[in-house]
């Protein structure tokens, strides 16, 4: 059995849907105020209400070299049109980058395409204790061998480049009742990875690429502060998060509920402990088998389920669950929890660390363990931003590397490491920096990513139990005002992929560096160079590419 699929299609179609939601949102952040015209590229702002939009066109004239291993030199035409909004009013607030852009080439259609990219997070105050939140995110992501990827791809790679797609929406609550803080959210999300063709390992097998999953992650918690009702503050918590994943019909399952307890020490430090119990669940069907026994495959290389097989479970944890900790808030600009405890039957690590010493520097730490697909991640990454953000984009490609820096903190969509569509226990560590000195701005991320993946006994998923990939990344970001007529900004980016099994090791690195000059109080010249790196095992030769892009921008 065979299934074809009108990729094509498809992805006009999510274009149209992701290019729906981002702008719905943007135009539900612009109901806090009007849009106003631009001034030498600079926003200018509705005092009364904080809201700043750019629109804006470009075309621009790119050239591409390989300088090692060959020496092929493309050109092309792009073309793009965009809108950068930031709206932060009383009741309602949020940031939104979207760009849809086209590259028009000469006589090779390697580079003839089209994509939209753009980040979006937003909410609306329904009352003072209810409000609506929403998020979307879309981004352009090289594909290698082997699964790995990360969300810089090459302007010339058209056939190892791929798109990612994240929604959510959902309300949260906050509100008092007596003495009691009653605090709540749902998030629901859709996450949806595309890629024209197959992806093979070293040994030619075709790798089970993550195609689509949907998300519900719910929680509601009770507690009352220390000296208000007992010398300690005391809680409980209730909470589930389930994905559902296209491929083999893949389910996660967590539902939990616990009770906690917060011990002061001395104003501003505090130990906190929990204890609770869990269940936690992942299953999945097996792949469709031909006459040999052999699993079938549709054109992009992922597995065909088997309607008819039954839920076979994959890993199974029910019972205790705890953890102690500190909670550290010296002032309203630091602030420090950490907790060590025991769930999914095995020691977990968590925690978070924000510190800004001005309104010119923000730092933000963050440790985390979880179950999910894919998706869930991402879709948790994107939610875990802040809504007021200006996103980073390469000055060549155009495209959104996962970096946003602002007034809510600096932040990153976190590791986009293995596509892979099994379910996996993901740990690991984020950073994220901002800077502002005098006409400077600058941000940095780092992070590591480890995916141990889960799959169920007896189907095609079974070799992937185990089995552990890891991705490092760093994102940086630089930009100057020169004056009132120029402005320079310079990005770098580092992704290394670890492979747990024989599909290899991919090293990604590069820089770009973009001038801008303004014409006019509308027009404005730009200049950019990029320099790319890509060193991966499944491929016997390095790769060095240089960039150039020259072109005019319109702000409306």
């Amino acid at each position: 059995m065979q299934i074809v699929l009108d990729t094509k299609a498809l992805r006009l179609a999510l274009l149209r849907r992701v290019g729906i939601a981002l702008g719905a949102i943007g135009f539900a952040m612009g109901l806090s105020g009007p849009a106003y015209a631009q001034s030498q590229g600079q926003a200018q702002q509705d005092q009364r209400r904080g809201v700043t939009v750019q629109p804006y066109i470009e075309v621009s004239q790119v050239l591409t070299a390989e300088l090692s291993p060959g020496d092929d030199v493309l050109t092309f035409t792009q073309i793009a049109a965009g809108v950068d909004l930031n709206a932060q009013g009383r009741n309602s607030g949020g940031s939104l980058s979207v760009r849809y852009e086209r590259n028009i080439s000469y006589g090779d259609d390697q580079v003839d395409t089209d994509r939209i990219t753009g980040i979006a997070r937003g909410y609306v105050a329904l009352d003072p204790s209810v409000q609506f939140d929403v998020g979307a995110l879309a981004s352009t992501t090289r594909l290698d061998g082997g699964g790995g990827f990360s969300v810089n791809p090459l302007a010339r790679e058209d056939d190892a480049t791929s798109q990612i797609y994240s929604i959510f929406a959902g309300p949260s609550l906050n509100r008092q009742f007596g003495i009691i803080d009653v605090s709540g959210a749902t998030r629901v999300g859709y996450n949806r990875f595309e890629s024209d063709s197959a992806v093979f390992d070293a040994d030619g097998n075709p790798i089970d690429l993550f195609e689509d999953s949907t998300t519900i992650n719910s929680q509601i918690s009770g507690s009352t502060r220390p000296g208000e009702f007992l010398p300690v503050g005391v809680g409980i918590a209730v909470g589930a998060f389930q994905e559902d994943i296209s491929n083999l019909d893949q389910r996660v399952r967590d539902v939990f509920a616990r009770a906690n307890v917060t011990v002061p020490v001395t104003p501003s430090l505090a130990i906190t402990g929990g204890i609770g119990y869990e269940d936690v669940e992942v299953s999945s069907r097996d792949a469709l088998r031909d006459v040999n026994g052999d699993p079938v495959v549709d054109n992009t290389g992922r597995f065909v389920t088997d309607e008819n097989s039954p839920r076979i479970i994959a890993f199974d944890v029910d019972g205790l669950l705890w953890d102690v900790g500190v909670l550290w808030r010296p002032s309203s600009r630091t602030s420090l929890a950490a907790s060590v405890g025991q769930r999914y039957d095995s020691t977990t690590y968590y925690g978070n660390f924000t510190y800004s010493p001005d309104a010119r520097s923000s730092l933000s730490v963050n440790v985390y363990d979880g179950v999910s697909g894919f998706g869930g991640g991402l879709n948790n990454g994107l939610a875990n931003l802040s809504n007021d953000f200006s996103a980073i984009r390469n000055p060549v490609t155009g495209n959104f590397g996962g970096l946003v820096t602002g007034a809510g903190g600096p932040g990153t969509v976190g590791a986009i490491g293995s596509i892979r569509s099994a379910a996996f226990r993901g740990r690991g560590v984020n950073a994220s920096y901002q800077r502002q000195i005098g006409r400077w701005n600058a941000g940095l991320a780092l992070g590591y990513d480890n995916r141990e993946f889960i799959g169920a006994p007896g189907t095609v998923l079974e070799s992937l139990d185990g089995v552990t990939d890891e991705s490092y990344y760093a994102l940086a970001s630089v930009n100057r005002l020169l004056g009132s007529t120029a402005q320079l900004t310079a990005n770098a980016y580092f992704n290394r992929f670890e492979s747990g099994t024989n599909s290899g090791d991919v090293n990604a690195a590069g820089a770009s560096v973009g001038y801008t000059r303004f014409l006019t109080t509308k027009l404005s010249a730009r200049g950019a160079l990029a320099l790319d790196y890509i060193d991966s095992e499944f491929s016997p030769d390095d790769f060095l590419f240089a960039s150039a892009l020259l072109g005019l921008r319109y702000d409306f």
